[in-house]
């Protein structure tokens, strides 16, 4: 169902990646836009655990497969399917859109691979930056506007964000907590249920049996209400199911696991 972003070299929805400056780009502006066209289709998007309370009113919370899972809001069941986003990219009603979405075409990237330094970096393949006459300017002479200052700032919290993140998967992964998923929805007039599997979930079972002084620790530190938080979401599987089949993007009629 959910596997890692496709990103051999480049993260998802990245064509390609540019550093920003302006001596290039001196005179390109930014656009907003109101469509995502780069979620259209996208099943399964990268989150951060700081998202988590507002995620889990929307859709389930998932991890990815693989040794190295991460955290995955899960808005379709099946491959090319969003059931929040249409095929022009514009939201089919009112839902959180996680910060990784928001931030394209922008990221903050590591230029030359030997350095710790990070650049605003964008995908020059988008329409939403370039040297425009509509837009807000990125540069004034050398200097960064404010726009891109916000831009920049937005993207250093992601990079925070992501730290977190990276600390709580190596704690589920430290003690053992994260399980293979599996859920069987039972549709009215099939005889078998759909199957989705392909995806990681916290053990419930091993959660209840941690230590008293782990478990306070995590309280603590706020990561047992994530974890919370993502298990209360897995309720929502079926809702996102029904959408699936009201909008006529359900999967075939014999079960066919993602």
């Amino acid at each position: 169902m959910a596997s890692a972003p496709q990103a051999a070299q480049l993260p998802l929805f990245y064509n390609d990646l540019m550093p920003l400056n302006s001596r290039d780009h001196g005179t390109w502006r930014s656009r907003t836009t109101d469509k995502a066209k780069w979620l259209a289709n996208q099943h399964a998007v990268p989150l951060t655990v700081e998202e988590f309370p507002q995620a889990q009113r929307h859709f389930p919370i998932i991890f990815s497969s693989g040794d190295n899972p991460v955290p995955l809001a899960l808005m379709g069941l099946n491959e090319g399917v969003n059931v929040f986003i249409d095929d022009e990219g514009a939201l089919t009603g009112p839902v959180y859109v996680p910060a990784y979405a928001r931030r394209y075409p922008f990221m903050l990237a590591r230029i030359n691979a030997g350095s710790e330094e990070l650049s605003l970096c964008f995908d020059p393949t988008t329409d939403l930056i370039g040297d425009f006459e509509d837009g807000l300017p990125l540069f004034d002479g050398e200097n960064p506007t404010e726009s891109c200052k916000a831009t920049l700032n937005f993207c250093e919290q992601f990079e925070v964000a992501g730290q977190k993140t990276n600390a709580f998967m190596e704690e589920l992964k430290k003690h053992d907590l994260l399980m293979d998923g599996e859920v069987a929805i039972q549709q009215e007039g099939q005889e078998q249920p759909f199957v989705y599997r392909g995806f990681k979930m916290v053990d419930e079972n091993k959660l209840r049996e941690m230590r008293g002084d782990v478990l306070r620790g995590w309280n603590q530190s706020g990561l047992l209400p994530l974890i919370f938080a993502h298990l209360f979401s897995l309720e929502l599987m079926r809702d996102v199911f029904g959408r699936q089949m009201q909008q006529g993007k359900g999967p075939a009629l014999a079960p066919n696991p993602a």
